[in-house]
């Protein structure tokens, strides 16, 4: 069955035509056929009482050669099988045709059986209940009718007295027929039949495909049409239907008013968009300000937590030459240095020079971390970053009672990155693990750096022993403004800071605690494209380092 609904319709009409002159043909056939035997029934039924009639003198004066003579005359007629004569008691007196036994028949025979199927044998029956068709065989079909001979006054009251006058049926007058003609024009009936039929149902059909098609068919491709067209969101073309029904008209209607809606909403919706976009570019332009001065601010928060640690820093060094100076001002003399004390001022001019490189390093190293220049990301040492952090952070961590333990890849491949957010990255996580371990006694810090060797990334880790925190903080930790330090100590905006430079970074930044166990941060970041392994030197930490 095919899947389209104008392919239904045809074949569906197509068979119903088809069943319904199938079923007419047959009953045209059958109608012309019992008319046809209808009409050889009627004559049969005449030819009998012709030869009931015309034997009749014969029969009267008991001449019955004359009789049997007239109906073999009859008998050679065209169409006439034979003719066989009975008497009241089943006994075959006369047959016309040659060999036929002479025998006698019951009431159950054929012949008999027809009157004699109530006790009261029938005397007066219809020409159809008298008849019947049998098949014989190569001679085909053939009619048979009874015709009774009745037992008229003029018999009974001759002067033979052959019957009595209470005898009303003689004998039995058998004529058969021969159908081979009327079967001939039941096949040319059934043969016109056919061809009238089959012509009828070609051009039904004909005309079904062609009406089908045009009033159905090709509207329902123009809405296919119409539909992948709106699928694909080609909303421009309307919707026309040519030779539509009434129905199909208004489905187009209503798909038509679909249609030019959603062109409607669409348009709409793509000025929304258009409108959004450029909102969004507004507020993502505002929100990288924000978080650039967001990444300052924090700068200077840490810079300002720094101070108080650099400023003992620089003053041990300072101190330091003050007195070096003193000294040597008293060594020197107004003829110069004795003899016998320059290799001491040597040494006191050396330490001098040490301290004030020192003083200078810890200055460089401040004003590298509180400049702001614009991002610049290049391939980077991790290591170094992580080292020149712990030297700004040294003096803090040992006022803290915090021990630092450095243990550093020295094969840590170089890492892409902005080595200021990197360092401040580092300068943050620091800074916390060792506000986590305030107060208390045996306090350790370990920073991390290790490498995949088949992931392209780096992981920087930074883990302490302190008291750690609570798993309902754990989730919000990296939150703007949520913090867990008293009023007055903190705003939240660290770990906010760092989480978005490492994400910038295309890394990820990860946390693990367990209360009374400690806290580690686990910051990975991506290779640089060339991979080569970093310069990582002694005075980095090669092997684990200790800053006390």
């Amino acid at each position: 069955m095919p899947r389209g609904l104008a392919q239904k319709m045809i074949v569906s009409l197509t068979l119903i035509v088809l069943i319904v002159g199938a079923i007419a043909g047959a009953i045209d056939v059958r109608a012309q056929e019992r008319h046809l035997l209808d009409a050889m029934l009627l004559g049969a039924d005449q030819l009998s009482r012709g030869i009931t009639a015309a034997t009749w003198h014969a029969m009267l004066l008991d001449d019955r050669n004359a009789a049997y003579e007239v109906m073999q005359t009859v008998a050679s007629k065209h169409g006439i099988e034979r003719i066989r004569i009975f008497n009241r008691d089943g006994q075959v007196m006369y047959s016309t045709r040659r060999g036929d036994p002479e025998k006698r028949v019951g009431k159950s025979d054929p012949v008999c059986a027809i009157c004699h199927t109530t006790k009261t044998p029938l005397v007066t029956l219809d020409p159809r209940l008298r008849s019947r068709v049998t098949e014989h065989g190569d001679e085909g079909r053939q009619l048979t009718i009874v015709t009774p001979v009745y037992n008229e006054p003029s018999c009974s009251q001759a002067a033979c007295h052959a019957h009595p006058a209470n005898t009303k049926v003689l004998g039995v007058l058998d004529v058969t027929l021969g159908l081979s003609e009327v079967d001939r024009e039941v096949s040319s009936a059934k043969l016109r039949v056919f061809f009238v039929y089959t012509t009828q149902v070609l051009l039904i059909s004909v005309f079904i495909v062609f009406f089908t098609r045009r009033f159905l068919g090709r509207p329902i491709a123009s809405l296919i049409a119409a539909a992948k067209e709106v699928s694909e969101m080609n909303l421009e073309r309307p919707i026309e239907i040519p030779h539509s029904s009434e129905d199909l008209g208004k489905l187009a209607m209503s798909f038509e008013t679909m249609r030019e809606r959603l062109r409607q909403a669409l348009a709409e919706l793509n000025e929304w968009t258009q409108t959004l976009e450029s909102k969004v570019k507004e507020r993502t332009d505002q929100l990288n300000a924000a978080h650039k001065k967001l990444l300052q601010s924090d700068r200077l928060a840490s810079l300002g937590q720094l101070s108080a640690s650099v400023a003992h820093e620089i003053n041990n060094p300072v101190a330091g030459v003050l007195n070096l100076s003193m000294l040597m001002q008293r060594i020197l003399k107004d003829d110069g240095i004795p003899p016998e004390r320059i290799p001491e001022f040597r040494k006191y001019l050396s330490q001098v020079s040490s301290e004030t490189t020192r003083v200078g390093r810890i200055v460089s190293d401040l004003l590298a971390f509180s400049r702001r220049s614009k991002p610049h990301r290049a391939e980077a040492d991790l290591n170094k970053i992580v080292t020149s952090t712990a030297s700004l952070i040294a003096h803090k961590l040992k006022l803290a009672n915090v021990e630092l333990d450095m243990e550093l890849d020295p094969r840590l491949p170089l890492v892409l990155c902005d080595g200021s957010q990197i360092q401040q990255v580092v300068l943050n996580l620091v800074l916390n693990g060792s506000e986590a371990l305030h107060g208390k006694e045996g306090g350790r810090l370990t920073i991390t750096t290790s490498h995949a060797a088949h992931g392209g990334t780096v992981t920087l880790a930074i883990r302490d022993n302190g008291e750690g925190i609570a798993p309902e903080n754990l989730t919000r930790i990296f939150d703007p403004f949520f913090t867990t330090k008293p009023e007055g100590k903190g705003v939240g905006l660290g770990l906010a800071v760092i989480y978005g430079i490492v994400q910038a970074h295309g890394g990820e930044v990860t946390v693990q605690s367990k209360l009374g166990e400690g806290t580690t941060f686990n910051v990975t970041l991506p290779l640089a494209p060339s991979g080569v392994p970093g310069a990582a030197d002694s005075a980095h930490g090669t092997e684990a380092g200790r800053i006390a």
